[in-house]
């Protein structure tokens, strides 16, 4: 210990953490540091430069309440969220997508078929489509959690002038496996840029614009939840998605339906909605259990 180096640093932390009582813990631990420790030696990172990354987190606490996490947004930004996605994504069925920070739990039930929508600001969407499993064979007892932003970009948790749950759900497929529901045509909008993690983003001379997005969880029976989202094709922003969420297989075509028997008999509101009107599928298979 008397003797370090700049090169010696890295295996003394890790000798220091060999009575770890968790293994994974320590490797996970260890290798954090290493790369680190490699980071500062490759950029010969001065001491203001790690004075300003520390003020950084430091300020990120001042942004962070129970209806906004700073950390997460860090995370979404510097592409960690969609990373461990990506690695831990399954091999087969619909892809998965990031999270986000402002899915709740507890969500209203919405009867399959129910009206999100009610008239509120902006475009009304029929929302349809099947689940099946792997085999193709009806995914029943499936429940799917449903959230997005309102017509005038803002989550409910952003806004006051919303229910805590607008545009919140949760519904069950029918034994066939389909499901139907009226939103709002989601909106593309930015992420939070007040705070340090927007200071990132126009340091690194990037937007803060994300593509319109419903978000998912689909939990079926017998399989590991899927946390995904879906973009409309004719987003302007996909192709510079500020956190990263965005996977081929989750941009669907978005199109004016004239026709009212076009659309599913179950919706509450087929004889009400003003036409013409949005619609899009969604035809998911769940990965393999």
């Amino acid at each position: 210990m008397r003797n370090l180096t700049p090169t010696s640093i890295t295996q003394a932390f890790a000798d220091y953490a060999r009575e770890a009582p968790s293994e994974r813990a320590r490797t996970l631990l260890v290798s954090l540091a290493g790369h680190l420790h490699s980071f500062v030696r490759e950029n010969k990172v001065t001491q203001a430069e790690w004075g300003a990354a520390i003020d950084a987190l430091t300020r990120a606490t001042r942004f962070t309440d129970d209806k906004r996490n700073e950390y997460i947004l860090f995370s979404d930004l510097l592409g960690v969220s969609s990373l461990v996605d990506m690695v831990n994504a399954a091999g087969s069925g619909t892809p998965s997508s990031v999270l986000g920070p402002f899915h709740i739990e507890g969500a209203p039930e919405l009867s399959n078929g129910g009206d999100l929508w009610r008239g509120q600001v902006g475009e009304p969407l029929v929302v349809s489509g099947r689940i099946v499993d792997g085999k193709g064979a009806p995914a029943k007892g499936t429940v799917l959690a449903i959230w997005q932003n309102a017509g005038n970009g803002l989550y409910a948790q952003q806004d006051a002038g919303q229910s805590p749950t607008n545009y919140h759900a949760r519904l069950t497929v029918a034994d066939d496996g389909t499901f139907a529901f009226t939103t709002v045509r989601p909106v593309s909008y930015k992420v939070p840029d007040d705070g340090p993690a927007g200071d990132m983003l126009r340091i690194l001379g990037r937007d803060a614009w994300r593509p319109a997005h419903l978000h998912m969880i689909i939990q079926a029976p017998g399989h590991p939840p899927l946390i995904t989202e879906f973009f409309p094709e004719d987003d302007e922003h996909l192709d510079r998605d500020a956190v990263f969420g965005v996977r081929a297989g989750l941009v669907l075509p978005f199109a004016k339906v004239t026709d009212r028997a076009a659309l599913p008999a179950s919706l509450a509101a087929r004889d009400t909605l003003p036409l013409p009107v949005w619609a899009t599928r969604l035809d998911l298979t769940l990965p393999a259990g």
